[in-house]
């Protein structure tokens, strides 16, 4: 029997159960749960091991690859941009980086862009896997690529391009990177243990991985889930893990442990707090908040809604019981959320990936328990 670790509120036994049922049916290897309630965290579970072998102890400095959870942090520091005046979600992407605007993209906005309504989910024709790790290169290629269906209708989920735009749109408006901002501005201030590229110091700390043992389901392929997802260099390759850990990619490879994920994503929860201190206005998360589409995904095989950044639990009820929440998934089965109806914020980070693309069960169930007893 695996032990443990953490604490639970007495009225969420039943989440710590749902937990350690997860590695008694040997969905899990090493993984953590955390849940915070107005800035106060009621449950904390981790146990399992980080390594390979088995024989290092998962434990609450273990640092985890979130990947697409990153895009939820990346969405509240561009809303932080917007509070601060310095974006605007109906500006056109063009007018604050012109060379953008090539082959037909010159009216997209911010607004379409965060809602994976860009038309730009990856390359057509297809680059090389290494192409990811050289932003410059990379952000050339996007202004080059032309949008594979008509910007602002529908949605069709974009893994990376949208995020190496939103970096670098930022960079153009407050002169440091998202991930320097971050670190600034809301990770080392209130101590989350929280990177979009991770110093070398913390390496040690990192999870190994164990990769599902089977692919996605993405239904019907066509062009631009291929663009998207399935041509050769779609996602990044080609490179050692350290370089992929210390490259900020806003939209995939933040590392993490659960704790701080929820710590931040309370800050939606509390309707703009963290640490008593308010770090964005109620208004500005309002509009990164609201539905700006609804429909099938071009790229994901559901229904989905889309705020500015964030995965609308409307239709699909994996970040709990509440429509309202929001939150996002990773590849491999991570998962962060927020309520703000109850205040209460949730994450899911674990080293056993599955080929779930989003709504792992072992989240849902976790959540599922969580809403049984909140």
């Amino acid at each position: 029997m695996t032990d443990i670790h953490g604490f639970a509120a007495a009225h969420l036994g039943p989440v710590k159960d749902v937990f350690a049922a997860n590695f008694a049916e040997g969905q899990e290897r090493g993984a953590r749960f955390t849940v915070v309630q107005d800035g106060e965290t009621v449950l904390d579970l981790w146990a399992g091991s980080c390594d390979r072998g088995g024989e290092v102890a998962f434990t609450d400095k273990t640092l985890v690859p979130v990947f697409s959870s990153t895009k939820a942090v990346t969405a509240l520091m561009i809303a932080r941009l917007v509070d601060q005046g310095k974006l605007d979600y109906e500006a056109t992407v063009a007018s604050y980086w012109p060379e953008f605007g090539q082959n037909g993209k010159g009216q997209i906005t911010l607004g379409q862009l965060i809602s994976h309504q860009g038309g730009i989910p990856g390359f057509d024709p297809p680059r090389s896997a290494e192409l990811w790790f050289d932003i410059p290169a990379v952000l050339v290629a996007i202004c080059a690529q032309a949008p594979l269906w008509t910007p602002g209708e529908g949605s069709g989920y974009h893994p990376y391009t949208a995020g190496f735009v939103l970096g670098e749109l930022f960079r153009r408006v407050d002169g440091r990177t998202l991930g320097t901002a971050l670190r600034e501005d809301i990770a080392g201030k209130y101590g989350l243990d929280l990177f979009i590229g991770t110093p070398e110091s913390e390496f040690g700390r990192i999870s190994d991985l164990q990769k599902p043992s089977a692919v996605p389901n993405f239904g019907e392929v066509d062009d631009i889930k291929k663009a998207a997802f399935l041509n050769k260099g779609a996602f990044p390759g080609g490179r050692g893990s350290e370089q992929w850990r210390s490259l900020e990619m806003p939209a995939a490879n933040g590392h993490a442990t659960s704790e701080a994920l929820a710590k931040y994503m309370n800050i939606i929860a509390t309707g703009g707090f963290i640490g008593g201190h308010r770090v964005i206005s109620l208004s500005a998360l309002g509009q990164a908040l609201r539905e700006r589409v609804y429909g099938p995904d071009r790229v994901l095989p559901y229904k989905l809604s889309w705020a500015a950044g964030f995965l609308r639990n409307k239709n699909i009820l994996i970040y709990g019981k509440n429509e309202r929440a929001v939150g996002h998934s990773g590849n491999g089965g991570s998962m962060v959320m927020a309520d703000p109806d109850k205040k209460l914020s949730a994450a899911y980070a674990m080293n056993k990936q599955s080929n779930y693309l989003i709504g792992d069960p072992r989240s849902v169930r976790l959540m599922d328990a969580l809403y049984s007893s909140v």
